[in-house]
């Protein structure tokens, strides 16, 4: 798996401007409750010049497990959702950085190549189940730390925005 992930990320860096026109084509409109809104550079908008997401459009996009130590819980974690790259895609978005908005405002920024080569998910269900906003939920940013160790860091834990609400993509 290593290896596989060391030639891929280059690949991933030239492709993904061609995937993000293909997928940015065909952005539906949401159906029932917005969770997410993405901003800034949207190449791909269905709600006035933002692209706004569903939970039931988040479902759709291919899912990926991770099981991670942090620092909010006391054991390892489940964490289930979307890549960042697959949402970025979908929107059409593309951009230098991203800025992460919690319910509270809260904000962090990460950098756009976060979410082609590092790819975090935006985690909907921990250990199977939908993450109520008391859980940290209904999006949380996690990365993959238990593939590179160097992602259990303060740095990365900062990017992790739980309550997660916009990506504004600068």
């Amino acid at each position: 798996m290593p290896r596989f992930r060391a030639w891929r990320a280059p690949l991933l860096g030239l492709f993904f401007p061609l995937l993000m026109q293909a997928q940015a084509l065909a952005l539906e409109a949401p159906e029932g409750r917005v969770v997410l809104t993405l901003s800034g550079k949207v190449g791909s908008p269905n709600q006035g010049k933002n692209a706004a997401f569903s939970m039931a459009m988040l479902e759709r996009l291919p899912q990926h497990s991770y099981t991670v130590q942090t620092p909010w819980y006391p054991t390892p974690m489940t964490f289930t959702g979307p890549l960042m790259r697959d949402v970025l895609a979908a929107a059409g978005a593309q951009g230098e950085k991203i800025i992460a908005v919690a319910l509270n405002d809260y904000k962090t920024e990460l950098p756009f190549s976060d979410a082609i080569k590092l790819e975090p998910i935006l985690a909907r269900l921990l250990n199977g189940k939908p993450m109520a906003v008391r859980d940290k939920g209904p999006l949380f940013i996690i990365y993959p730390s238990h593939l590179h160790a160097e992602l259990s860091s303060q740095l990365y834990f900062n990017r992790s925005a739980w309550q997660l609400t916009r990506l504004v993509v600068e």
